[in-house]
């Protein structure tokens, strides 16, 4: 059978000198170089933690130990775990306390009597996984924390059965105007005009229907002011410490749906200006020049030319009047 290489570094808190060296044994059949520390009793452990705890990658821990109670012992246990991972070992099989041990973050909780070589090793090395996932864990809970709270756009959390806000960041706030304490008190019925409630009441029917974990759409919102904003909404489906929750992004478009309404009025005078000089404007100027080459018929009377005059001072006059209806169109443009 080949040993595990890997140099694990573990802390063994036991009292009886017997039941020590039957564990260093037992890890010795399974590991090839164990680093262990052998203290007896909770002070003595206690002075090596209080040092620093990244000296140990397990503890062992006996929980009848002479300077300290059982109890008290596991509470002590439920702290330390929360950084280096402790597998209980005890020579009293009590299923009740095993079980609030474990509810309590304890890794695992062995029967002294019942422990083999093979059983401590498979312990330990589950014990050490779950301490990997559980950093993990940590980790990823830490970095959306920071993303969530620290993102500029407004970002909340609500329940998907209730709608009520589980957590809102400082955007929001900020941006809404309800102080955390209140947005916490709310739901999204309160940010959202009475006449819209159908609508959202339709939106949250299809968002339990479907199967899509993202959700996209752009709604009204009040603000703590009564303003009603226009809001761009991105939400994604989590389960938000056992809740069914969903996590929202709302970007407020509120001016950008104004500009780009003022950009469509620019696009139609453009487009109204562009159609009077390619038609309304050519036909006075075609009229013109067509005249003036009749008036340079040297054998038209007075007459004529004077009739002809007057037309050309018509199509001058009707030149004019769409010259100031492009200038004024121009103006508003710019404006």
């Amino acid at each position: 059978m080949r040993l595990d290489k890997t140099k694990y570094r573990i802390l063994v808190i036991e009292d009886n000198p017997g039941d020590y060296l039957l564990i260093d044994e037992y890890l010795h059949e399974y590991i090839s170089e164990p680093e262990l520390r052998h203290v007896q009793t909770y002070s003595q452990a206690e002075t090596l933690l209080g040092q620093t705890q990244d000296l140990f990658d397990l503890i062992l821990l006996d929980l009848s130990l002479p300077d300290i109670g059982k109890d008290q012992l596991l509470h002590v246990a439920q702290q330390v775990s929360q950084t280096v991972p402790v597998i209980i070992l005890t020579g009293y099989p009590d299923m009740d306390f095993a079980s609030n041990s474990l509810s309590m973050g304890v890794s695992d909780y062995l029967v002294k009597d019942k422990i083999t070589a093979l059983i401590l090793y498979k312990s330990i090395i589950y014990a050490l996984q779950r301490d990997k996932f559980l950093h993990s864990l940590r980790a990823s809970q830490k970095r959306y924390m920071e993303l969530f709270h620290l993102s500029p756009a407004p970002m909340w959390v609500y329940n998907l059965e209730t709608l009520d806000f589980l957590d809102v960041n400082d955007a929001a706030i900020h941006h809404y105007g309800y102080s955390e304490a209140e947005f916490l008190s709310m739901s999204l019925r309160n940010i959202r005009p009475a006449e819209d409630m159908v609508f959202l009441e339709q939106a949250m029917t299809k968002m339990k229907e479907t199967s899509n974990q993202r959700y996209k759409n752009i709604y009204r919102h009040i603000k703590k002011d009564g303003s009603i904003i226009k809001v761009e909404i991105i939400g994604n489906k989590i389960d938000f410490n056992g809740v069914p929750a969903e996590i929202v992004m709302a970007t407020d478009i509120t001016e950008k749906l104004v500009q780009l309404q003022a950009i469509e009025n620019q696009n139609k005078n453009l487009k109204e200006i562009a159609w009077m000089q390619s038609h309304v404007l050519r036909a006075p100027v075609a009229r013109i020049m067509g005249i003036i080459q009749l008036m340079q018929d040297d054998e038209m009377d007075h007459l004529e030319k004077e009739s002809l005059l007057k037309e050309v001072y018509q199509s001058a006059t009707e030149i004019d009047s769409v010259i100031k209806n492009i200038v004024d169109k121009s103006q508003a443009i710019r404006c």
